[in-house]
């Protein structure tokens, strides 16, 4: 599949997301069918953000059909939000679900999104040049185990390197990538691991230099950055509303490889609606450069993942992701 490489996105503070389910009213017809889509405001996510502008789910799942969106800041919180049915599908890293998977929970990888998009960047005055400088210094990813995380850690092990968490040197925080610039000023941290487009934003706003490319880091270019996932019992209950997404998934990302400014454009104003953060168009750009968008699933990517998942401590057993994926909605 064609890759359209991209960097650029993703969200700032996320308190006053948008609403997921509402409590119906009084006079709300309760016959009335309800779907609720997930994602993350960075652009890795961007097949959601213009499906929902072009109206894309609502045109393939019909009028009878309400359509709402929920923003959520990592993954934790969507795997929560899809576990209680507070969303029917959405996007994600891979890594939440296949720990969430790995757990026992409900959730099958019905189609990719992206790849691409994660990016190491070393402090300026930090005296870090590449991974030879590592040891001893601290290092941010979104979460613990998180799908930027275990690429990074996977990265680091390849090089004689662990964190504290697993006995090694680097200490580990966790946060939100829009806070990533300040923290770097502030000097609270050595090492950034963001996705897009806080790599771009924090290239631009404090000069910190790329040490791990996006396509240096480990699985940078085979992993898919996002999925589109669903629950188990959704895919088997009713298989025609969830083809109905990926229909619309497949046209989304489609039109994003067919015309990449106007979906840059979508997503500079999805992500203001939704961080109230404006992004310059020359970081989407940039951060467009380091990401693919495709609806394909390379499934040898995500199994090796998910074997250095297990190595590094974050899987307390050894997965076999055989089932986890179903493709037979992408075909």
């Amino acid at each position: 599949m064609k890759k359209a490489l991209l960097t650029a996105a993703m969200a700032l503070t996320f308190a006053g997301l948008l609403a997921g389910c509402g409590s119906e009213d009084a006079g709300k017809d309760k016959s009335e069918d309800k779907v609720v889509i997930g994602y993350f405001p960075n652009i890795n996510h961007v097949p959601a953000m213009v499906a929902k502008e072009k109206g894309l789910f609502e045109k393939e799942l019909g009028d009878g059909t309400k359509v709402e969106y929920k923003t959520f800041a990592e993954g934790g919180s969507f795997m929560t939000a899809l576990k209680t049915g507070e969303i029917d599908a959405g996007l994600v890293g891979p890594g939440p679900a296949m720990n969430n998977y790995s757990t026992g929970a409900d959730v099958q990888i019905i189609a990719g999104a992206s790849t691409g998009g994660t990016v190491v960047l070393a402090r300026k005055g930090s005296g870090i040049e590449s991974v030879e400088d590592f040891a001893g210094k601290t290092f941010i990813t979104p979460g613990v185990g998180c799908t930027h995380d275990v690429q990074y850690e996977t990265f680091l092990e390849e090089a004689g390197i662990t964190s504290e968490r697993i006995g090694g040197t680097m200490k580990h925080l966790t946060g939100n990538p829009a806070q990533y610039s300040a923290m770097l000023k502030a000097g609270k941290i050595d090492i950034a691991v963001a996705p897009e487009p806080w790599a771009a934003v924090i290239e631009k706003e404090t000069d910190a230099q790329v040490v791990i490319g996006w396509d240096e880091v480990s699985f940078g270019e085979t992993l898919p950055a996002s999925v589109m996932v669903a629950s188990g019992e959704m895919t088997k209950e009713n298989p025609e509303k969830i083809q109905k997404i990926i229909n619309a998934h497949k046209e989304s990302i489609e039109f994003i490889n067919e015309n990449p400014e106007e979906a840059k454009e979508i997503t500079i104003k999805d992500i203001k609606a939704t961080t109230k953060q404006d992004l310059d168009k020359e970081v989407v750009d940039l951060a467009w450069e380091r990401i693919g968008f495709t609806y394909e699933v390379d499934q040898d990517a995500i199994q090796a993942f998910s074997d250095s998942s297990y190595a590094l401590k974050f899987l307390k057993d050894k997965p076999d992701f055989t089932a986890l994926i179903d493709k037979n909605f992408i075909n």
